[in-house]
C-alpha cells in the first residue's frame, strides 16, 4: 500500500467497502488504471488469501490473468499458481485444465471440459463413452461437484454453476419447461442449438451454464441438482 498513490488507495477503501456489483466494477476501473492499478490489486488479493473465497476474489484473479505482465505472471506463479479456489478432488481429478479455461472466460471450451471431468469421476467407461448415466451422478463424491461449481460462479461473478441451476429449478418448483426457457435452453417448442445458438459470455441468462444435454432427458440434471453436494458443507 506504501508505493499507492492516494487515488489508488482511495479507490481500494472503496474496494474494501463497496459490496456486489459495485465491488466489481471497481476491480476493472483499478485493472484499467496500468501498473499502479495492478499492484494495488495483487496487494488487495493477497491481503484475502487467508480469507473464505468471495466472488471478488475471482474477478481480481481474472483481471491479473488478462493483464498478462510479467509482474502479474510472477505475482500469480508465486501466490496463486491454481488459482483462488482449492481444486480438490477425492478421485484424484485434475481440475487445472477447467480452472484455466473458466479464468480466460472461454466458456464454451470449459464447458465441454466440465462434462469431460464429469465423465472422469463416472470411471473410464464413461470417459469412453463421453456422456453420463443418472446412477453415475448419484455416487460423485461432495468435494468434486463443489470443486467444479466453485470454478464456474467465481469466474462468471456468480452467474453460472450448477448451484445456480439448483436455485433456479426450485424456484420455479421443478418444473423442468419453465427452467429451460428461464436459463435459455428452449424458446418456445424449439431447442437452443448447440453451440451456435447457446451464449458462451457473461451476457447469457443467469443459470445458463455448464450445459447438459436435456435431449437424453432430465434424469442426469435431476440427478446433479438433487445431489447432496449443495446441502452439505464441508
Amino acid at each position: 500500500m506504501q508505493n499507492v498513490p492516494d487515488a489508488m488507495t482511495n479507490l481500494l477503501s472503496q474496494l474494501q467497502s463497496a459490496s456486489g456489483k459495485n465491488q466489481l466494477q471497481l476491480v476493472e476501473e483499478l485493472a484499467s488504471k496500468g501498473e499502479t492499478g495492478l499492484e494495488a490489486l495483487m496487494s488487495f488479493l493477497l491481503e484475502r488469501q487467508s480469507k473464505p473465497i468471495e466472488l471478488i476474489d475471482g474477478k481480481i484473479y481474472q483481471a491479473l490473468i488478462a493483464a498478462d505482465t510479467a509482474q502479474t505472471r510472477e505475482f500469480l506463479q508465486a501466490h496463486f499458481p491454481q488459482g483462488v479456489v482449492s481444486l480438490r478432488s477425492e478421485r484424484g481429478v485434475d481440475y487445472l485444465p477447467l480452472q484455466r479455461l473458466l479464468a480466460t472466460q472461454d466458456f464454451e471450451a470449459a464447458d465441454r471440459a466440465t462434462i469431460e471431468k464429469l465423465c472422469e469421476l463416472a470411471g473410464e467407461v464413461a470417459v469412453q463413452r463421453r456422456w453420463l448415466y443418472f446412477t453415475e451422478v448419484e455416487s460423485f463424491p461432495i468435494t468434486d461437484l463443489q470443486t467444479i461449481n466453485s470454478l464456474w460462479l467465481l469466474h462468471s461473478e456468480g452467474k453460472f454453476g450448477f448451484s445456480v441451476q439448483r436455485e433456479l429449478w426450485l424456484g420455479v418448483g421443478k418444473d423442468w419447461d419453465k427452467l429451460w426457457e428461464q436459463i435459455g435452453w428452449k424458446r418456445g417448442n424449439a431447442w437452443t442449438r448447440y453451440p451456435g445458438e447457446f451464449t458462451w459470455n457473461l451476457s447469457a441468462p443467469r443459470g445458463h451454464l455448464p450445459l447438459s444435454n436435456q435431449l437424453r432427458g432430465v434424469r442426469v440434471i435431476s440427478a446433479i441438482l438433487a445431489h447432496p453436494a449443495w446441502t452439505t458443507e464441508l
